[in-house]
Order: C-alpha cells, then structure tokens, then sequence
C-alpha cells in the first residue's frame, strides 16, 4: 500500500471522520487549557477532575440523561467539595485533592459494578472513539467551542492571575473568582475529552501538551499555540496509528502525545536533557580551541 493510500484509506469510514472530529477537538481545547495547568502548578487538580467524573456518568446512563450532564454536575461538585476540605480545616490542598477524587472515582466503580452485567460501560474508563455518533459529535464541537471561546476572551486575565493573584487583585480583578473560572472551564474540558480517551486518559490530554510547551518556549502567548499544534499532530498521528495497527485509538493518542514530550524533553533547545547540554558545548567549543 503506498504512503497516500495509507493516508486515505482511514477517511473512507465515516465512522472515523467522527472519531478524527471529536479527537481534534478534545486535544486542541485540553492543550489550551493545559497552558495554564501547567503553570499554576494545578496538575494534581486536573487529575482529581477527570476521575472525579465517572459517578456523573454512570449516573446519567442509568437516568437516561446525557453523559455530559452528569460529568459536568460531578466535575464542578468535585472542585466544591475540594474547596471545602482545603478551606475548612488543617488538611492542605494536596492531600484534599487525593481524598475526594479517590472516593469519588471509587464511588463511580462501585456504582459500575451494580449495573446490569449485559451492559458494558468500559467506554467510560477508556474512551469510546470509534463509536461516535452525530450527536456525540455535535455535543463535543458545542461544548468545545463554547470552553476555548471563554477561555480565549479572559486569556489576559487568567494568564495573570496564574503569574500574579495579587497583582490581578490589585487592579480590580478578583483571583477567587478567575481560579473558580478556570476550575469550571476544566470541569468543561474533561468532558470535552472524556469521549475521545476516556476517564483514566483525560489527565494525560490535560497536562501533556502543556508541559511539552513550556520546555520549548519561555513567553506564554508562544506555548498558547505550540500547545495546541502539538496535541493536533499527535491527535492525528495516534487516530491514524490506531487504525493501521488495530490497537486502542484513546491509548495511541495519549501515547503519542507522551513520545512527543519525550522527545521534547531529551532535545529542547533550551531545556532538554540533551538539547541544552549540546546547545552548550557547541557555545563553548571556539572558545576550547583557541585556549
């Protein structure tokens, strides 16, 4: 089969048109998102989320309601009641973040285990992309759309609030308000993401690109869009990889991403592990050879 047959064979299946769709999507708002993940230093809470979600789905499917209702009622119920442990008490925010979202996730196991055992909801730990349809499709495309615009017109506030709460304070802004913003926006995107990989996969798509980003640039408007590019190729990549290799689409996606900050993180100009020792010797070596 030749290079452009490869490349075309997986467009004639609508099914993974769809699944092309919703994974550009999840990995373009999750990567822009993730900018300012990163550099808050809110990983940990970006985990919490994305598995804190599951007993909103599995609630919903037993109602009848929509997935995204019941992922978005328990994201934001999650960030809540994180918010209360932390503020309430002497038990700090890490250790808040790991209490709720390990009961919540746990909750949302058991509640898996009381459905009816013809009913297989492994979709909801892993992904379902293959098995997307329109109105799926036109869910995720809404709910994306309406997180990036948002996101896109208060960037300036949310970037200083990540770099400066006090400052942002100063100038009349409130950073109580903007991190509960962010929070609700990260709520969104778990489950902009949660069709594409799924559960356990949403923190890599939240955190990866992000953090990939930030090795390879030090101005902020700059990781806004190597983010976002980067979580596109990889999307697209994994989709195409998953294909041809008959393996897990969810799983490739999250694995390219992963080959990707490796990457990054060995040969980065500036900040990798090897990239940087290079970039050195070789600014070092006129000066070795006329010693």
């Amino acid at each position: 089969m030749s290079p452009f047959e490869l490349l075309i064979a997986p467009l004639e299946y609508p099914f993974m048109l769809r699944a092309l769709a919703v994974t550009l999507v999840a990995a373009v708002v999750c990567a822009v998102l993730s900018c300012w993940l990163v550099l808050i230093g809110w990983s940990l809470m970006g985990d919490a989320v994305s598995h804190a979600v599951l007993p909103g789905v599995v609630l919903a499917y037993l109602v009848g309601a929509p997935f995204a209702l019941g992922a978005l009622v328990f994201g934001l119920l999650a960030v809540a009641l994180i918010g209360v442990v932390r503020d309430g008490g002497r038990v700090k925010e890490d250790a808040a973040i790991g209490t709720v979202f390990t009961t919540l996730f746990a909750l949302g196991l058991v509640l898996i285990s009381v459905v009816p055992s013809q009913t297989d909801l492994s979709h909801i730990l892993f992904g379902n992309l293959l098995g997307v349809y329109t109105p799926e499709l036109v869910q995720v495309l809404v709910l994306g759309a309406v997180t990036l615009a948002v996101l896109l017109l208060k960037r300036r506030d949310l970037t200083l609030y990540a770099f400066d709460p006090v400052q942002a304070h100063a100038i009349g802004l409130s950073p109580r308000r903007l991190g509960a913003l962010l929070l609700g926006l990260l709520a969104l995107t778990t489950v902009v993401a949660l069709q594409a990989v799924g559960v356990i996969l949403v923190v890599a798509m939240l955190i990866i690109p992000g953090a990939a980003a930030y090795l390879l640039t030090d101005r902020f408007s700059r990781m806004l869009v190597i983010a976002p590019a980067l979580a596109a190729v990889c999307a697209v990549a994994g989709l195409y990889l998953s294909y041809h290799l008959n393996t897990s689409s969810g799983g490739m996606v999250v694995l390219a991403q992963g080959t990707a900050f490796g990457l990054v993180y060995l040969l980065s100009p500036r900040h990798g592990l090897v990239g940087a020792r290079l970039s050195r010797a070789r600014r070092g070596r006129p000066v070795s050879l006329g010693a």
